[in-house]
């Protein structure tokens, strides 16, 4: 599977577990001029800007070490311009969903939460 496809793969993924512990996806692959937020979900009093990062295993590092300052300054910008044409009364909070797929997209996959991963 290529890397584009493999994203897709990790980015569905990730929507279906999040849908599966009650949030509600908003909006996905949002682009913008300052950057691209992989999905938006709203839950309770949160409104959630969700890195996905795939990886393979944690052998080059755990893959929230991938979000680094310059990616999360892109996702704050774009987050605060989506922010400007959808009012909503909810706490933005930015987290970072891992997923871990030694097989692909052929196997089972390990997927963790970390929430307010950054800000």
């Amino acid at each position: 599977m290529d890397r584009q496809n493999l994203g897709r793969f990790g980015e569905e993924r990730a929507a279906r577990w999040l849908r599966w512990r009650g949030y509600r996806i908003l909006e996905r692959n949002y682009r913008c001029r300052q950057g691209e937020i992989d999905i938006i979900a709203s839950r309770g009093k949160y409104l959630c800007f969700v890195e996905v990062k795939l990886r393979k295993d944690k052998s080059h590092g755990e893959a929230r070490e991938f979000v680094t300052p310059a990616k999360q300054r892109r996702i704050l910008a774009a987050a605060q311009l989506w922010l400007s044409e959808h009012a909503s009364e909810k706490q933005p909070r930015f987290d970072v969903i891992e997923i871990y797929a030694p097989d692909g997209d052929r196997g089972p996959v390990s997927i963790e939460l970390i929430e307010d991963a950054f800000m």
